[in-house]
This record gives structure tokens, C-alpha cells and sequence, in this order.
């Protein structure tokens, strides 16, 4: 048994360098004589085009093994088909001419490079003359419709209609010429992107007739009108649903919101704003910056006090912000938006001055009326936090955990066999006027 292991160990070895020195020999010794013609003119195309080739590959003496086409633009490699060649004769393929962006009408190379098994190789190049289609029209394509865009210039083209202020589509490119292809064009990383059909987010200052319109050479798109403002603070997009102003606001100070139609239709946070019977909307807070953003989603904006460019904390003398994180409570309601645990839904209270802060709920609807389990919070994240010793309170309806009376330290419950009354409204006050480590929970209906 061990010399038919030894036997086959030697065997093996033997074949691994026969190979090895095969292998080196293929390498050093390149034979045969691979020859290519090219059977169809190549010598322009669209950008975007699938373009067809036709070839006779042979070699008289070994056999063949691959046909590479390859396109440059200037020195660089753009597209490749490669094609097996198993054996002399004719072959075709297509090889795809990349659409970018930005580059004009030219000429480009295409190569063919032709390798039989020897790994010898004979190539041929070829100047080819490039050109951007010139579609006849495209189409925006949205969720309920689809509008034809006319080309007004070179590559250029537009859509006008009576649209909304805000229309969300892509672009479609029909084909053309007998090699082109459909194109589409989307919202890649807040721009308009070639091969993309996610929805661009146009949008107008107002609804109306306007024009919407595409460049299919710079990829350049128009309105993108941000129509919403606060106090002449222009909105900036985080994502389709969310935009978002920081600014500098006063106690007392009308509030005015432009470019949200529906307007009338939003939760108004009774915390941050008043809102009076004419639709006039007045600023609770005290005087300093905040970050107001704007949930199309959800119709309401929160507010959330900042501290230079950085959002509030609570500071060692009082000052700054405090949060609110936990289960039971959510703006503008608990069904669609409860607070859990999540620290990005962290729940900013609103500074009144002299070192109090409070928020408004409703029972039933943005707290539960007997089942909470939430804490205050030194910022919008993990960190500081009020605990059974820092904070207090006297209210009959509302405890604060110690961690062995149902709650853990800090954590607020509702008093056993006590209940919030179901759409009445709760003012439930911080104050820290005695200092950081002495603060006093009052609950007060409102």
C-alpha cells in the first residue's frame, strides 16, 4: 500500500512539472498565423447603440480561441465583447457604444484582436465616427401619465403643460436607427442619471403651466424650484418626503410658509406654534436657531432647537434642550409615529425660558392614556439622562420610575389605576431652575 502511494505521489509530481514546463513553453513559443477580415462597416454609430459586427477569423495551422472586440475613447477601454472561436469561419456580435454624459460628437477606435490556443494574437483597428442620437422626441414618465417632450434645441427638449408645483417621473428615450436602443434616464444621488428609472423630483414654485425640460447631452434637467420656505428660509431636500430650514426664530414672531398648498391640511405642533382662526401662525418658543423640517409623509413639521450648527443638548447651567425617548408618546400621533426607542424620532421639548421646557399631548392620540414608558433625555441620542434621583414630581397621574416600582430609573408610567382622559391635552413641564440634578415634572391638564 505505501508503494501505490508513493507511486501515485511520484505520478502526480511528474505530471505537474510536464505541465509546468508545457505551460512555460505555450507562453515562450506563440505559433500560428491567426488572421482576421472584417465583413461589415464599422465605420460609424450613435452613442447607445448595440452595433453589430460581422468577421472571418481563421488560422491554418492551430486552433483559435477568442475574438475580442473593444472600443476606446482615446486610450480608454469603454466596452468589450469577447466571443469564442472555436474554429475557422465567419462570426458575428454586437458591442455596445456607452451614452455618457457630456461627450460631444467624435471619433473613437475600435479593435479587434483575434487568439488562437497558442495565445498568439493579430489585431486590427479601426477609426469610427461617433455621433449623440437626435431623438425625435422623449417622454416623462410619471405614475398617472406620460408627457411627450418636443425638442426645442440641439439636445434639448421640454415638456409643457399645466402640471402641479411638484411631478415626479423619469425620461424615456425611444430608439433610433436600426442598431439604437431605449433609453432611460433617473434619480441617481440627487441627479439625473443615465440607466436609472427611479422618479426625478421636479417641482415649480407654483402649479400651472410651465415646462419641464432635459438635456440629453449634459444630462441638465429643469425646475428643481425648491418652493418651500419659513420666514424666507429657503427648504432644502433630504428626501422626497422631508425638507428642511434652519433658522433663527423669535417668541411672539408671526410665522409664514410658503409654497405648501395644502397647508391648511397639517398638524400644526400647538408646542412650537399657534395657529389662530384666520390661518395666522405665531412662534412659542423662545428666541434662538432651530431646525425646522417639514414631513410631506405626514404632514407636520418638527421643530428642534440647535445650537450654532449642531442640534441642541442640555447644558451645565440649564440652558439648551431637552428630549424625550421612549414608548407611548409620538408627534403627531403614537398610531403612525411613536417614538420607541429609536433616537432619530427623539422628541425635542420646546425651551419656554428661564430653564423650562415642555411639551403638549393629547391622550388617546400623541400619548397613550395608560401605558407609557418614556424618559428624558440631555440630547437627541444616548448619553445624559434624568434618573430617579436627578428628576421629580408630584403629579397624581404621572410617576417616575426607580427601578423597582415598574419602571426603570427615570422611565415615566402612568399611576396604577389612574388614566389620561381620552382627547384632552396634557402640558407636561420640565423645569431645571433649581439645577440639573433637582429637576421638577408638573403635569397639568391643559
Amino acid at each position: 500500500m505505501k508503494r501505490l502511494i508513493l507511486n501515485f505521489l511520484l505520478g502526480t509530481a511528474a505530471l505537474a512539472a510536464l505541465y509546468s514546463c508545457k505551460k512555460d513553453e505555450k507562453y515562450v513559443y506563440q505559433i500560428g498565423e491567426p488572421k482576421i477580415e472584417l465583413k461589415s462597416d464599422v465605420s460609424s454609430a450613435h452613442f447607445g447603440d448595440s452595433l453589430v459586427f460581422k468577421l472571418h477569423a481563421s488560422d491554418q495551422e492551430i486552433a483559435l480561441s477568442t475574438v475580442k472586440v473593444q472600443l476606446f475613447f482615446t486610450d480608454d477601454k469603454v466596452s468589450e465583447t469577447i466571443i469564442r472561436t472555436k474554429e475557422n469561419g465567419e462570426y458575428s456580435g454586437k458591442i455596445l457604444i456607452p451614452f455618457y454624459k457630456n461627450i460631444p460628437n467624435g471619433k473613437a477606435t475600435l479593435k479587434f484582436v483575434l487568439q488562437n490556443i497558442s495565445q498568439k494574437t493579430t489585431e486590427q483597428a479601426y477609426e469610427i465616427e461617433l455621433t449623440r442620437p437626435d431623438f425625435p422626441y422623449l417622454n416623462l414618465v410619471t405614475e398617472s401619465k406620460s408627457y411627450k417632450m418636443e425638442k426645442v434645441g440641439p439636445n434639448e427638449y421640454a415638456a409643457t403643460e399645466s402640471f402641479p408645483f411638484s411631478v415626479k417621473g423619469y425620461i424615456h428615450a425611444p430608439k433610433v436607427g436600426a442598431q439604437g436602443n431605449e433609453m432611460n434616464f433617473g434619480w441617481v444621488n440627487n441627479a439625473v442619471d443615465f440607466g436609472s428609472i427611479t422618479e426625478i423630483p421636479f417641482s415649480n414654485s407654483t402649479s400651472g403651466v410651465y415646462s419641464i425640460k432635459f438635456n440629453t447631452l449634459t444630462y441638465a434637467a429643469s425646475p428643481f424650484i425648491i418652493a418651500y420656505a419659513i420666514n424666507g428660509t429657503v427648504y432644502s431636500r433630504i428626501d422626497d418626503d422631508h425638507f428642511k430650514a434652519e433658522l433663527e426664530l423669535k417668541n411672539g414672531e408671526k410665522v409664514t410658509i410658503d409654497g405648501i398648498e395644502d397647508l391648511k391640511d397639517w398638524w400644526i405642533d400647538p408646542d412650537y406654534f399657534t395657529q389662530k382662526s384666520d390661518g395666522t401662525i405665531n412662534f412659542n418658543g423662545i428666541n434662538g436657531k432651530y431646525r425646522v423640517t417639514a414631513d410631506f409623509k405626514m404632514k407636520y413639521f418638527v421643530v428642534e432647537a440647535m445650537d450654532g450648527a449642531n442640534l441642541a443638548t442640555l447644558k451645565a447651567d440649564g440652558t439648551g434642550a431637552i428630549w424625550i425617548i421612549g414608548e407611548g408618546i409620538g408627534k403627531p400621533n403614537i398610531a403612525a409615529n411613536q417614538v420607541g426607542w429609536n433616537t432619530d424620532k427623539a422628541l425635542c421639548l420646546v425651551p419656554i425660558g428661564n430653564k423650562k421646557y415642555q411639551i403638549t399631548v393629547k391622550a388617546g392620540e400623541s400619548i397613550h392614556k395608560d401605558n407609557i414608558n418614556f424618559k428624558f433625555f440631555h440630547q437627541k441620542n444616548w448619553g445624559g439622562e434624568f434618573g430617579a434621583t436627578t428628576i421629580s414630581t408630584e403629579s397624581d397621574l404621572i410617576f417616575i420610575g426607580t427601578g423597582t416600582n415598574g419602571r426603570d430609573s427615570g422611565n415615566l408610567g402612568i399611576v396604577a389605576g389612574k388614566s389620561l382622559t381620552v382627547g384632552e391635552s396634557y402640558i407636561l413641564t420640565v423645569d431645571l431652575s433649581q439645577g440639573n440634578s433637582k429637576a421638577v415634572l408638573t403635569v397639568v391638564k391643559k
